[in-house]
C-alpha cells in the first residue's frame, strides 16, 4: 500500500487528519468540482472554496443540500461537527461556525479525502 493510501484510509476510514499544510488542494485555484476520493460523490464546488488560513482547505457550503452529512464528534475533549460523505460514509473533516461569508460556516476538509474534477 503507497503512503497516500495509508493516509487516505487513515483520514477516511479511522478519522484522522492529514498534516496541517500539508494536502494537495489547500492552495489550489482551478474551477472544478471536489469528489470524495472514497466514491466518487460531488462534495464541494470550487467557487465555495476560500483561503481560512487554517491549514486545510476551506469551503463555506457543500455543492448541495444532500452532498455532505454531519454528526457530533465528541473527540479529542472537545465538541465539534464531523463532515462525513453520505455515500460511502468517508470521514472529510469538520465543519465551524466561523467562516467569512452570509453561511458562516467554514468547511474544514482534508485534501486526501477529496478529488478535484477540473472543469
Amino acid at each position: 500500500m503507497s503512503q497516500e493510501d495509508e493516509l487516505r484510509e487513515h483520514v477516511m476510514k479511522r478519522k484522522g487528519t492529514e498534516p496541517p499544510f500539508s494536502g494537495k488542494y489547500l492552495a489550489e485555484k482551478r474551477p472544478g468540482v471536489y469528489k470524495c476520493a472514497g466514491c466518487g460523490h460531488e462534495l464541494f464546488n470550487s467557487d465555495a472554496k476560500f483561503d481560512s488560513g487554517c491549514g486545510w482547505p476551506s469551503f463555506d457550503r457543500p455543492a448541495d443540500d444532500s452532498a455532505v452529512t454531519t454528526k457530533p464528534d465528541l473527540s479529542h475533549m472537545t465538541v465539534r461537527t464531523e463532515v462525513i460523505c453520505p455515500e460511502c460514509g468517508g470521514h472529510l473533516g469538520h465543519v465551524f461556525n466561523d467562516g467569512p461569508t452570509d453561511t458562516g460556516k467554514r468547511y474544514c476538509i482534508n485534501s486526501i479525502s477529496l478529488n478535484l474534477n477540473i472543469e
